[in-house]
This record gives C-alpha cells, structure tokens and sequence, in this order.
C-alpha cells in the first residue's frame, strides 16, 4: 500500500521561502514519477511540478517556473518542492502525487498542507 505524507506547510510572507516534503512508503519509490498538485479556495486543482523517477528530469507549471524547484532523494523515499519568492497566488493546499508503474496516471495522493502566503 502507497502512503504519502506532505509536511513543511505554513504562513510566510509574500517573498519568503518554504520547503516542502512528501515522504514516501513503497519499496520501488525510485521508479516513481512523483508531483506536486495545489488547490485554492474555489479553483481546480492544478499542476505545479513533476519529477520522473528514470534521469529525474523535471516539468514545472509555468506559473512557478524559475520559482519552485522539484527534486528527490530515493534513498529517503522523499520528494521535496523548494518554493522561492513566493507570491500571494501561490496560496493553496499542495498535494502530493505519486505515478506508480505500470499505470501512467496519479493514483496516489497525499492529505495535502496548507501554504499561505500573506502581504
């Protein structure tokens, strides 16, 4: 069974920074493609970065571009997303995702954490 555990959630100010993590079970985390999803109140959810688990090359929302950065560490069955120079409109719940072979969709997600961003 895949469980996936967000953290690092919190208030910061518009320009501030925050890490987040999402620490993985599974023994073949590794070849995971792992996301980042996030939900404002009363919009959809929507893509913010992914990391592939083969090369660990990366794709980002290009609303975040040159902002946030997605990476991994496999031997903690961890994903992180660092998010710089934060604005406002980056105030959502953020989700976790994980794309477990042989499906090549999302068919787990974590509980989400809360990041607001204040003026």
């Amino acid at each position: 069974q895949v469980q996936l555990v967000e953290s690092g959630g919190g208030l910061v100010q518009a320009g501030g920074s925050l890490r987040l993590s999402c620490a993985a079970s599974g023994v073949t985390f590794s070849r995971w493609t792992m996301a980042w999803f996030r939900q404002a109140p009363g919009k959809e959810r929507e893509f913010v970065a992914k990391i592939r688990g083969s090369g660990g090359s990366t794709d980002y929302a290009d609303s975040v571009k040159g902002r946030f950065t997605i990476s991994r560490d496999n031997a903690k069955n961890t994903v992180f997303l660092q998010m710089n120079s934060l604005k406002r409109e980056d105030t959502a719940v953020y989700h976790c995702a994980a794309d477990v072979p042989p499906t090549a969709k999302y068919d787990y997600w974590g509980q989400g954490t809360q990041v607001t961003v204040s003026s």
